[in-house]
Protein backbone atom coordinates (compact mmCIF):
# COMPACT_ATOMS: atom_id res chain seq x y z
CA UNK A 1 0.00 0.00 0.00
CA UNK A 2 1.09 3.52 -0.96
CA UNK A 3 2.16 6.15 1.38
CA UNK A 4 -0.55 8.60 -0.31
CA UNK A 5 -3.47 5.74 0.20
CA UNK A 6 -2.46 5.08 3.70
CA UNK A 7 -2.65 8.07 4.52
CA UNK A 8 -6.09 8.61 3.40
CA UNK A 9 -6.99 5.43 4.71
CA UNK A 10 -5.98 6.28 8.25
CA UNK A 11 -7.06 9.96 8.74
CA UNK A 12 -9.66 10.97 10.31
CA UNK A 13 -12.63 11.95 8.87
CA UNK A 14 -13.37 15.84 8.91
CA UNK A 15 -16.87 16.26 9.89
CA UNK A 16 -18.87 18.85 7.49
CA UNK A 17 -21.99 19.79 9.07
CA UNK A 18 -25.55 20.77 6.74
CA UNK A 19 -25.08 24.15 9.07
CA UNK A 20 -22.66 26.42 9.92
CA UNK A 21 -20.82 25.85 13.14
CA UNK A 22 -22.29 27.89 15.91
CA UNK A 23 -20.15 30.97 16.78
CA UNK A 24 -18.96 30.84 20.14
CA UNK A 25 -19.53 26.91 20.50
CA UNK A 26 -23.00 28.09 21.52
CA UNK A 27 -25.34 25.05 22.07
CA UNK A 28 -22.29 22.52 21.71
CA UNK A 29 -21.99 19.92 24.41
CA UNK A 30 -18.08 19.21 24.13
CA UNK A 31 -17.99 16.35 27.27
CA UNK A 32 -19.51 14.91 30.53
CA UNK A 33 -19.54 16.16 34.18
CA UNK A 34 -20.47 14.82 37.10
CA UNK A 35 -19.81 18.42 38.97
CA UNK A 36 -22.33 21.02 38.19
CA UNK A 37 -25.52 21.60 36.50
CA UNK A 38 -27.31 24.02 34.67
CA UNK A 39 -30.84 23.04 34.07
CA UNK A 40 -33.13 26.08 32.85
CA UNK A 41 -32.40 28.93 35.54
CA UNK A 42 -31.66 25.99 38.09
CA UNK A 43 -27.81 26.22 38.82
CA UNK A 44 -27.05 22.76 40.99
CA UNK A 45 -23.70 21.53 42.36
CA UNK A 46 -23.82 17.57 42.54
CA UNK A 47 -27.47 17.99 42.35
CA UNK A 48 -28.00 20.43 45.34
CA UNK A 49 -29.86 23.56 44.18
CA UNK A 50 -27.26 26.66 44.30
CA UNK A 51 -30.29 28.29 46.29
CA UNK A 52 -29.59 25.69 49.18
CA UNK A 53 -26.08 25.72 49.55
CA UNK A 54 -26.04 29.97 49.49
CA UNK A 55 -28.44 29.73 52.50
CA UNK A 56 -26.63 27.26 54.31
CA UNK A 57 -23.42 25.61 53.17
CA UNK A 58 -20.37 26.70 54.07
CA UNK A 59 -17.53 27.49 51.47
CA UNK A 60 -15.34 24.51 53.11
CA UNK A 61 -18.47 22.02 52.59
CA UNK A 62 -18.99 23.15 48.80
CA UNK A 63 -15.07 22.12 48.13
CA UNK A 64 -15.23 18.95 49.74
CA UNK A 65 -19.21 18.80 47.71
CA UNK A 66 -16.92 19.68 44.77
CA UNK A 67 -14.09 17.22 44.91
CA UNK A 68 -15.90 14.25 46.46
CA UNK A 69 -19.09 14.38 45.02
CA UNK A 70 -20.96 14.39 48.22
CA UNK A 71 -21.57 16.75 51.50
CA UNK A 72 -19.06 15.41 54.08
CA UNK A 73 -19.50 14.23 57.42
CA UNK A 74 -18.70 16.63 60.39
CA UNK A 75 -15.43 14.40 60.87
CA UNK A 76 -14.80 14.98 57.06
CA UNK A 77 -15.17 18.64 57.22
CA UNK A 78 -13.30 19.22 59.85
CA UNK A 79 -10.21 17.28 58.36
CA UNK A 80 -10.61 19.10 55.17
CA UNK A 81 -10.85 22.43 56.93
CA UNK A 82 -7.82 21.46 59.27
CA UNK A 83 -5.67 20.76 56.02
CA UNK A 84 -7.28 24.05 54.44
CA UNK A 85 -6.18 25.95 57.39
CA UNK A 86 -2.51 25.08 57.28
CA UNK A 87 -2.35 25.26 53.81
CA UNK A 88 -2.37 28.90 53.16
CA UNK A 89 0.91 30.32 53.58
CA UNK A 90 3.23 30.84 50.63
CA UNK A 91 6.77 30.21 50.14
CA UNK A 92 8.45 33.09 51.05
CA UNK A 93 10.00 33.26 47.25
CA UNK A 94 6.86 33.69 46.01
CA UNK A 95 6.05 36.63 48.62
CA UNK A 96 8.98 38.61 47.12
CA UNK A 97 8.13 38.04 43.67
CA UNK A 98 4.74 39.43 44.49
CA UNK A 99 6.65 42.49 46.38
CA UNK A 100 8.71 42.43 42.84
CA UNK A 101 6.00 42.90 40.93
CA UNK A 102 4.91 46.54 38.67
CA UNK A 103 2.92 47.94 41.44
CA UNK A 104 0.50 49.46 38.60
CA UNK A 105 -0.31 45.68 37.04
CA UNK A 106 -3.93 44.38 36.95
CA UNK A 107 -4.12 42.41 39.90
CA UNK A 108 -5.11 39.25 37.96
CA UNK A 109 -1.86 39.54 35.67
CA UNK A 110 0.04 39.22 38.95
CA UNK A 111 -2.10 36.41 40.44
CA UNK A 112 -1.33 34.84 37.05
CA UNK A 113 2.10 34.67 37.26
CA UNK A 114 2.11 34.25 41.11
CA UNK A 115 0.48 30.77 40.64
CA UNK A 116 2.77 29.98 37.79
CA UNK A 117 5.78 30.64 40.69
CA UNK A 118 3.43 28.09 43.35
CA UNK A 119 4.19 25.57 40.97
CA UNK A 120 8.32 26.11 41.31
CA UNK A 121 7.82 25.38 44.83
CA UNK A 122 5.39 22.86 44.80
CA UNK A 123 6.75 19.83 46.38
CA UNK A 124 3.76 17.18 44.52
CA UNK A 125 4.38 19.62 41.49
CA UNK A 126 5.73 17.16 39.12
CA UNK A 127 3.42 13.82 40.89
CA UNK A 128 0.82 12.73 38.75
CA UNK A 129 -1.23 10.48 41.37
CA UNK A 130 -4.82 10.93 42.62
CA UNK A 131 -2.90 11.53 46.26
CA UNK A 132 -0.49 14.18 44.96
CA UNK A 133 -3.11 16.04 42.97
CA UNK A 134 -5.43 16.25 46.14
CA UNK A 135 -2.84 18.10 48.20
CA UNK A 136 -1.98 20.03 45.57
CA UNK A 137 -5.61 21.00 45.05
CA UNK A 138 -5.71 21.95 49.10
CA UNK A 139 -2.69 23.79 48.68
CA UNK A 140 -4.00 26.01 45.74
CA UNK A 141 -7.59 26.78 46.97
CA UNK A 142 -5.62 27.72 50.42
CA UNK A 143 -3.28 30.00 48.93
CA UNK A 144 -4.91 31.81 45.96
CA UNK A 145 -6.84 34.20 48.75
CA UNK A 146 -3.29 34.47 50.18
CA UNK A 147 -2.32 35.52 46.71
CA UNK A 148 -5.02 38.15 46.36
CA UNK A 149 -4.47 39.72 49.53
CA UNK A 150 -0.36 40.39 49.29
CA UNK A 151 -0.96 41.46 46.01
CA UNK A 152 -3.44 44.20 47.12
CA UNK A 153 -1.22 45.14 50.13
CA UNK A 154 2.17 45.34 48.55
CA UNK A 155 0.23 47.91 46.26
CA UNK A 156 -0.70 49.65 49.19
CA UNK A 157 2.80 49.85 50.29
CA UNK A 158 2.18 47.41 53.29
CA UNK A 159 3.83 44.17 54.64
CA UNK A 160 1.45 41.01 53.27
CA UNK A 161 -0.31 39.20 56.35
CA UNK A 162 -0.06 35.67 56.61
CA UNK A 163 -3.53 33.49 57.24
CA UNK A 164 -4.27 32.69 60.49
CA UNK A 165 -4.84 28.40 61.43
CA UNK A 166 -8.01 29.38 63.26
CA UNK A 167 -9.71 31.23 60.17
CA UNK A 168 -12.26 29.95 57.55
CA UNK A 169 -11.21 30.91 53.96
CA UNK A 170 -13.61 33.78 54.26
CA UNK A 171 -12.58 35.29 57.61
CA UNK A 172 -8.78 34.74 56.46
CA UNK A 173 -9.75 36.63 53.40
CA UNK A 174 -11.09 39.39 55.54
CA UNK A 175 -8.31 39.69 57.50
CA UNK A 176 -5.40 39.72 55.43
CA UNK A 177 -7.31 42.00 53.24
CA UNK A 178 -7.43 44.60 55.86
CA UNK A 179 -5.73 43.49 58.83
CA UNK A 180 -8.47 43.93 61.24
CA UNK A 181 -10.70 41.18 63.16
CA UNK A 182 -13.03 40.35 60.22
CA UNK A 183 -16.64 41.19 61.54
CA UNK A 184 -19.28 38.76 60.99
CA UNK A 185 -21.23 40.08 58.34
CA UNK A 186 -18.40 40.86 56.05
CA UNK A 187 -17.12 37.10 56.53
CA UNK A 188 -21.22 35.67 55.83
CA UNK A 189 -21.05 38.01 52.34
CA UNK A 190 -17.47 36.88 51.50
CA UNK A 191 -18.74 32.98 52.26
CA UNK A 192 -22.05 33.64 50.30
CA UNK A 193 -20.26 35.04 47.17
CA UNK A 194 -17.40 32.23 47.16
CA UNK A 195 -20.19 29.49 47.18
CA UNK A 196 -21.85 31.10 44.52
CA UNK A 197 -18.84 31.59 42.31
CA UNK A 198 -17.57 27.77 43.21
CA UNK A 199 -18.28 26.16 40.11
CA UNK A 200 -20.51 26.94 36.57
CA UNK A 201 -20.91 24.13 34.71
CA UNK A 202 -18.58 24.26 31.55
CA UNK A 203 -18.07 27.97 31.31
CA UNK A 204 -14.54 29.41 29.62
CA UNK A 205 -12.04 29.68 32.17
CA UNK A 206 -13.15 25.75 33.18
CA UNK A 207 -13.53 24.94 29.88
CA UNK A 208 -9.86 26.16 29.18
CA UNK A 209 -8.25 24.34 32.44
CA UNK A 210 -10.13 20.93 31.29
CA UNK A 211 -8.53 21.42 27.51
CA UNK A 212 -4.57 22.22 28.58
CA UNK A 213 -5.10 19.40 31.42
CA UNK A 214 -6.17 16.96 28.92
CA UNK A 215 -2.86 17.03 27.51
CA UNK A 216 -1.76 15.57 30.78
CA UNK A 217 -0.16 19.27 32.10
CA UNK A 218 0.37 19.36 35.52
CA UNK A 219 -2.41 21.12 37.93
CA UNK A 220 -0.38 24.37 38.37
CA UNK A 221 -0.83 24.74 34.11
CA UNK A 222 -3.93 24.24 34.24
CA UNK A 223 -4.75 26.60 36.89
CA UNK A 224 -2.91 29.44 35.25
CA UNK A 225 -4.57 28.76 31.87
CA UNK A 226 -7.85 29.29 33.79
CA UNK A 227 -6.71 32.32 35.57
CA UNK A 228 -5.87 33.73 31.92
CA UNK A 229 -9.33 33.37 30.59
CA UNK A 230 -11.12 34.46 33.86
CA UNK A 231 -9.33 37.37 33.28
CA UNK A 232 -11.39 38.96 30.15
CA UNK A 233 -14.64 41.37 30.34
CA UNK A 234 -16.60 38.55 28.72
CA UNK A 235 -16.17 36.27 31.72
CA UNK A 236 -14.76 37.14 35.12
CA UNK A 237 -14.05 41.20 34.56
CA UNK A 238 -17.93 41.49 33.71
CA UNK A 239 -18.25 42.84 37.36
CA UNK A 240 -15.30 45.18 37.42
CA UNK A 241 -17.21 47.15 34.37
CA UNK A 242 -20.64 47.37 36.28
CA UNK A 243 -18.63 48.84 39.03
CA UNK A 244 -16.81 51.42 36.71
CA UNK A 245 -20.43 52.36 34.84
CA UNK A 246 -22.01 53.02 38.54
CA UNK A 247 -19.19 55.49 39.23
CA UNK A 248 -19.42 56.77 35.95
CA UNK A 249 -22.93 57.69 36.38
CA UNK A 250 -22.44 58.87 39.79
CA UNK A 251 -26.15 59.15 41.11
CA UNK A 252 -29.90 58.43 40.81
CA UNK A 253 -30.80 61.30 38.99
CA UNK A 254 -28.45 60.49 35.98
CA UNK A 255 -29.63 56.65 35.30
CA UNK A 256 -32.52 57.47 33.04
CA UNK A 257 -30.27 59.84 30.48
CA UNK A 258 -27.14 57.24 30.84
CA UNK A 259 -28.85 53.79 29.95
CA UNK A 260 -31.18 55.96 27.39
CA UNK A 261 -28.20 56.93 25.73
CA UNK A 262 -26.32 53.54 25.85
CA UNK A 263 -29.58 52.01 24.53
CA UNK A 264 -29.83 54.39 21.68
CA UNK A 265 -25.96 54.14 20.63
CA UNK A 266 -26.45 49.75 21.22
CA UNK A 267 -24.05 49.70 23.58
CA UNK A 268 -23.90 46.82 25.66
CA UNK A 269 -25.16 47.08 29.86
CA UNK A 270 -22.28 44.83 31.77
CA UNK A 271 -23.71 42.47 33.91
CA UNK A 272 -27.24 41.32 32.28
CA UNK A 273 -28.34 38.42 29.91
CA UNK A 274 -26.13 35.17 29.52
CA UNK A 275 -25.71 32.76 27.25
CA UNK A 276 -27.05 29.51 28.97
CA UNK A 277 -29.59 31.70 31.31
CA UNK A 278 -32.29 32.75 29.60
CA UNK A 279 -34.70 32.93 32.51
CA UNK A 280 -32.79 35.07 35.03
CA UNK A 281 -29.31 34.21 36.91
CA UNK A 282 -30.09 32.20 39.89
CA UNK A 283 -27.43 33.65 41.99
CA UNK A 284 -27.87 37.30 41.19
CA UNK A 285 -31.15 37.33 43.75
CA UNK A 286 -28.82 36.31 46.88
CA UNK A 287 -25.99 38.90 45.65
CA UNK A 288 -28.98 41.84 45.82
CA UNK A 289 -30.20 40.98 49.11
CA UNK A 290 -26.30 40.88 50.72
CA UNK A 291 -26.07 44.25 48.23
CA UNK A 292 -29.06 45.83 50.35
CA UNK A 293 -27.51 44.19 53.88
CA UNK A 294 -24.19 46.07 53.17
CA UNK A 295 -25.46 49.26 52.36
CA UNK A 296 -27.41 49.71 55.34
CA UNK A 297 -24.86 48.06 57.64
CA UNK A 298 -22.03 50.80 55.98
CA UNK A 299 -24.82 53.46 55.84
CA UNK A 300 -24.32 53.91 51.84
CA UNK A 301 -27.27 52.24 50.03
CA UNK A 302 -26.86 54.83 47.03
CA UNK A 303 -24.80 52.06 44.94
CA UNK A 304 -27.27 49.59 45.94
CA UNK A 305 -30.12 51.97 45.01
CA UNK A 306 -28.88 52.49 41.54
CA UNK A 307 -28.33 49.02 40.69
CA UNK A 308 -32.22 47.85 41.56
CA UNK A 309 -33.22 51.40 39.19
CA UNK A 310 -30.76 49.97 36.51
CA UNK A 311 -31.95 46.57 36.97
CA UNK A 312 -35.63 47.85 36.24
CA UNK A 313 -34.79 49.91 33.57
CA UNK A 314 -33.16 47.05 31.31
CA UNK A 315 -35.61 44.36 32.15
CA UNK A 316 -38.83 46.46 30.87
CA UNK A 317 -36.53 48.63 27.91
CA UNK A 318 -34.12 44.94 26.63
CA UNK A 319 -35.91 41.72 28.57
CA UNK A 320 -33.06 41.06 30.04
CA UNK A 321 -32.18 39.90 33.40
CA UNK A 322 -29.17 40.48 35.68
CA UNK A 323 -26.57 38.16 36.31
CA UNK A 324 -24.14 37.13 39.01
CA UNK A 325 -21.47 40.06 37.95
CA UNK A 326 -24.43 42.49 38.24
CA UNK A 327 -24.97 42.88 42.17
CA UNK A 328 -21.54 41.04 43.18
CA UNK A 329 -20.08 44.52 41.55
CA UNK A 330 -22.35 46.97 44.31
CA UNK A 331 -21.43 44.04 47.36
CA UNK A 332 -18.17 43.63 46.83
CA UNK A 333 -17.68 48.02 46.48
CA UNK A 334 -19.46 48.23 49.73
CA UNK A 335 -16.94 45.89 51.65
CA UNK A 336 -13.92 48.02 50.26
CA UNK A 337 -12.44 45.90 47.79
CA UNK A 338 -10.61 47.58 45.07
CA UNK A 339 -12.33 47.82 41.75
CA UNK A 340 -9.35 45.55 40.02
CA UNK A 341 -9.99 43.06 42.90
CA UNK A 342 -12.73 42.26 41.74
CA UNK A 343 -12.05 39.62 39.42
CA UNK A 344 -9.48 37.91 42.07
CA UNK A 345 -11.87 37.68 44.47
CA UNK A 346 -14.01 35.57 41.57
CA UNK A 347 -10.91 33.36 40.88
CA UNK A 348 -10.24 32.81 45.14
CA UNK A 349 -14.01 30.95 44.41
CA UNK A 350 -13.86 29.36 41.17
CA UNK A 351 -10.41 27.88 42.51
CA UNK A 352 -12.28 24.90 43.79
CA UNK A 353 -14.70 24.27 40.80
CA UNK A 354 -11.26 24.67 38.66
CA UNK A 355 -9.58 21.86 40.36
CA UNK A 356 -12.89 19.25 40.53
CA UNK A 357 -13.12 19.67 36.59
CA UNK A 358 -9.43 19.35 36.08
CA UNK A 359 -9.58 16.42 38.39
CA UNK A 360 -12.62 14.66 36.91
CA UNK A 361 -10.57 15.33 33.56
CA UNK A 362 -7.74 13.53 35.28
CA UNK A 363 -9.49 10.67 36.23
CA UNK A 364 -11.08 9.83 32.83
CA UNK A 365 -8.67 11.62 30.05
CA UNK A 366 -9.09 11.99 26.48
CA UNK A 367 -6.98 14.67 24.83
CA UNK A 368 -9.49 17.30 23.64
CA UNK A 369 -8.92 18.47 20.43
CA UNK A 370 -11.81 19.40 18.31
CA UNK A 371 -11.97 19.98 14.65
CA UNK A 372 -12.56 23.44 12.27
CA UNK A 373 -14.50 24.26 9.59
CA UNK A 374 -12.14 25.47 7.18
CA UNK A 375 -13.24 28.35 5.18
CA UNK A 376 -9.83 29.63 3.97
CA UNK A 377 -9.13 29.62 0.05
CA UNK A 378 -8.42 26.37 -1.69
CA UNK A 379 -6.48 25.44 -4.45
CA UNK A 380 -3.59 27.45 -3.81
CA UNK A 381 -0.06 27.14 -5.32
CA UNK A 382 3.25 28.51 -4.14
CA UNK A 383 4.40 31.16 -6.61
CA UNK A 384 8.60 31.80 -6.40
CA UNK A 385 9.10 35.34 -4.12
CA UNK A 386 10.58 36.98 -7.68
CA UNK A 387 7.32 36.47 -9.38
CA UNK A 388 4.86 37.92 -6.42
Amino acid sequence: MSVEKLEKETAPAASKPADKSPKGLEGVVALESGISSIIGSVLTYRGISIDELAENASYEEVVYLLWNGRLPTRAELDDLTSRLRASGSLPSQVVEWIKAFPHDIHPMDALRTAVSALGLYDPDAADMSKEANLRKAIRLTAQIPTIVCAIQRTRDGKEPIAPRSDLSIAANFVYMLNGEEPDEVSVKAIDTALVLHADHELNASTFAARETVSTLADMHSGVVSAIGTLKGPLHGGANEAVMRMLLKIGSMDKIDQFIDDALANKEKIMGFGHRVYKNGDPRAKHLKLMSEKLGKLKGDTRWYEMSVKIDDMIVREKGLLPNVDFYSASTYYSLGIPIDLFTPVFATSRISGWLAHIMEQYADNRLIRPRADYTGPVDQHYIPINER
